[in-house]
């Protein structure tokens, strides 16, 4: 896609935004709600004793939908066509990584073959998790979703089936598929056009799907935040998430305000944070993430910020090389 400098801009913001409120989250999660007045610092700490700048598993889990899309876009094919990767890399991840979500770390456990993955096996695993138990709607699917309108920008169609077939992988319960459908097509028009329209997605879920979800983003648009305690749940996370966002939009800083409304709603604050930014990157683009987080951003596998944003960049503007 041709891309003039301010949808290049937005390009990269959609992950180094998601990074940057992962990082921002990080030191304060399992913690209680703070009130508004209370500075959020980009500290590092928390139970992982993350350095200050190091993304957690929710930009961990992006990195290998980017590395499939940039693969995929420089063999002419969708990133539906590159699950096999990204369910081996998360599996080779999972192995070593200090943090991985529970519903998470059990499909990759269950789905795998003599320590390795597909996506056949990892879907399946998952699957079974779901008739079994019922509860395969933990918010992993989404905080890891903001390569993936990259991979497909300005199709609509294409990025909600995406969304839909990655948050599959490893969590099949329709809210989950939705929130991340939701959030994909909002920030790949948002990278387009500037706008960001939430709701822009609804039209791409089941009836059902769609009223419950226009009610949801009603509530978390007159509500605070901290309304939305259960956010380890994907529903509360979203709600929580576009709380922050809204909350912020009429501020003098809505990326930086909003990250840290992400934080201050309390226990899984990077999650939270991860999410908002994605959309707050997508539409107020890189150059509004603060410029004093942006050199500390770092994380598995061993890059920076500044490189998953110029990775995005490049994705989105369909000029990327194969990787490894």
């Amino acid at each position: 896609m041709d891309l003039g400098s301010r949808q290049r801009d937005r390009a990269r913001g959609v992950l180094l935004a998601t990074a940057a409120g992962d990082a921002l989250g990080a030191g304060y999660e399992f913690g209680p709600p703070l009130a508004d007045d209370v500075p959020v610092l980009m500290k590092g700490g928390g139970t992982f004793r993350w350095a200050p700048g190091e993304w957690t598993d929710d930009t961990s889990m992006a990195v290998p939908i980017l590395e499939a899309a940039e693969r995929a876009a420089a063999e002419g094919r969708s990133l539906v066509d590159e699950l096999d990767h990204v369910a081996s890399r998360w599996y080779a991840w999972h192995e070593t990584a200090p943090d991985v979500g529970a519903q998470t770390r059990q499909v990759l456990y269950n789905g795998s073959t003599a320590g390795a993955a597909t996506a056949a096996s990892v879907r399946a695993a998952a699957l079974e998790l779901h008739q079994r138990t019922g509860r395969t709607g933990g918010n992993g699917s989404l905080m890891r979703s903001a390569p993936i309108p990259l991979a497909h920008l300005g199709d609509d169609d294409a990025i909600a089936a995406a969304a839909r077939a990655v948050s599959d992988l490893t969590h099949p319960d329709p809210d989950a598929a939705s929130a991340c459908v939701l959030w994909c097509v909002a920030a790949g028009h948002a990278v387009v056009t500037g706008e960001l329209d939430v709701r822009r997605g609804l039209g791409h879920l089941d009836p059902e799907q769609r009223a419950r979800w226009a009610d949801l983003l009603d509530e978390a648009e007159h509500a605070h935040p901290t309304a939305f305690p259960r956010n380890g749940w994907v529903v509360h996370a979203a709600q929580a998430a576009w709380a922050s966002v809204h909350l912020a939009k009429d501020t003098d800083e809505p990326l930086r305000r909003g990250l840290e409304n992400a934080v201050r709603a309390g226990h899984d604050t990077d999650t939270v944070a991860a999410i908002a930014g994605m959309l707050l990157g997508a539409a107020h683009g890189a150059s509004a993430v603060p410029a004093d987080w942006v050199p500390l951003l770092h994380g598995w596998p061993g890059i920076t910020g500044a490189e998953l944003a110029d990775r995005a960049e490049a994705l989105a503007a369909g000029s990327v090389a194969a990787r490894d």
